[in-house]
């Protein structure tokens, strides 16, 4: 609303864009607190980067299979029983692949957030402190500063609206339920040596099944909102991250649902490989696309309540 309600925003000369210039900012933070420094020019042109990685996975994951299992059983029809994954591409390959990309992207992500708060001045031992830190939990996880002071946001136009914020929570607690359900399904391998598939009413199923319907409402109606928002109040440079970022998402959660619906019969070997070069792809873009606002809100979060905690300084009367 600063922007509608703003008498110095376009048309008027001083050209005041608030939305947009925040937008600007936000995407060089991006950049700056980028590690490897190298890897910040990921950021110009985000939409190619994640379309070429989304496209080198899947190639990777269909000559892995390719090599691993004869052709015969890549598109041959397979019963659901436990192990039938591992037929066209080996346990060892996912684990060591994903595991690496994984703990590499967590690295970028922790040395970014690091940079980003010693800039900002505070103590490191501060940033978990207590209260500060519990009410930037409690903040985003009702996401309270996109609900526009309870009205909604004035977003994709002039009118308030909240359906931004539901769709954020869609993708936030989709995304959330579908991480569960791999963590649960490790579980299952490593301690209980229960191999996947499992069956439809196992947690790791019901979990991602839910994960994955949330994602889908969630990330489709996050690009519809960006289809018809009013863009001048973005950065239009970073629409291709936006939009590359939301399309993974989207992906994600068609391919891991087909793949359960059709995991029985010959398109599985194919929809396995699709499904895990998204996933692949969001691993290695975590740390160079849309992913990283998370992790500098929240900082930006703990920052605002320590604030919010000191007392104000004095002003002396003259």
């Amino acid at each position: 609303s600063c922007y509608y309600s703003c008498q110095y925003a376009p048309p008027h000369e001083f050209q005041l864009n608030f939305p947009k210039m925040l937008a600007q900012v936000r995407g060089e933070t991006y950049k700056r607190y980028a590690w490897p420094r190298a890897l910040a020019r990921a950021f110009e042109r985000n939409g190619l980067v994640v379309s070429l990685i989304t496209a080198a996975s899947l190639v990777f994951f269909l000559l892995a299979m390719s090599f691993a299992t004869d052709r015969s059983v890549l598109f041959a029809p397979h019963p659901d029983r436990e192990g039938s994954f591992y037929t066209v591409i080996p346990h060892a390959v996912m684990a060591y692949a994903f595991g690496a990309i994984f703990m590499l992207a967590i690295l970028a992500l922790f040395i970014g957030a690091a940079r980003f708060w010693r800039d900002t001045e505070e103590e490191a031992r501060d940033f978990l402190s207590p209260g500060p830190f519990g009410q930037s939990v409690a903040d985003t996880l009702e996401l309270k500063y996109l609900g526009g002071g309870g009205e909604g946001c004035t977003y994709p136009d002039e009118k308030p609206s909240h359906l931004r914020r539901w769709f954020h929570h869609f993708t936030f607690y989709g995304f959330a339920l579908c991480f569960a359900a791999t963590c649960v399904a490790a579980i299952y391998h490593y301690v209980f040596g229960w191999r996947a598939p499992y069956p439809f009413w196992s947690l790791p199923v019901l979990l991602g099944t839910i994960g994955g319907m949330g994602l889908l409402i969630g990330s489709a109606g996050l690009l519809w909102l960006k289809a018809i928002r009013d863009p001048a109040l973005s950065d239009a440079a970073q629409t291709g991250m936006d939009v590359g970022f939301l399309v993974l998402l989207l992906l994600i959660s068609i391919t891991g649902l087909m793949l359960l619906a059709l995991r029985e019969t010959a398109a599985m070997g194919v929809l396995l490989a699709a499904h895990l070069a998204v996933v692949m792809a969001l691993f290695i873009t975590l740390p160079y696309g849309k992913f990283v606002h998370a992790v500098y809100r929240f900082a930006a979060l703990v920052r605002y309540h320590l604030e919010r905690k000191r007392p104000l300084p004095e002003i002396g009367a003259e």
